[in-house]
């Protein structure tokens, strides 16, 4: 890995791939959903070894702590190299809950045709765990 001393926090964060993007990276710090020590940060933060990030993400709080420092996107192995995720084993059930059946969306029977607005309400509901 690189011999860097300090990185931008929001260049960190995207070359480590937590968010997609080095603009949704600034963005995030911006609104206060990077934090450092309980504290909201800057995005031209300087970033150093051994420092324990909070970061709000679609709604769970993560929780990284930074082992190397790069400002250039890598692979997902070895970006991985790069952090110690230290999420509490509960948020990271939410998520998993959450996520779980994200990937494929539903199928209907072939000549069905499009759902009534009836239909559509049961499936929302249904989706919701109101049913």
């Amino acid at each position: 890995m690189a011999n860097l001393e300090k990185v931008r926090i929001d260049k960190w964060l995207w070359s480590v791939r937590i968010f997609k993007s080095r603009t949704i990276a600034t963005d995030a710090v911006k609104e206060g959903k990077v934090k450092i020590g309980g504290k909201a940060v800057k995005a031209s933060y300087m970033l150093q070894r051994d420092e324990m990030l909070e970061v709000r993400k679609n709604g769970f709080a993560f929780q990284y702590k930074v082992i190397d420092l790069i400002e250039k996107r890598v692979g997902a192995p070895i970006a991985q190299l790069c952090y110690e995720d230290l999420t509490p084993q509960e948020e990271l059930n939410k998520y998993n809950d959450w996520f779980v059946g994200k990937g494929a969306s539903e199928k209907r029977e072939k000549g069905a045709g499009r759902p009534t607005k009836k239909e559509r309400r049961t499936i929302d509901e249904f989706k919701k765990g109101q049913f």
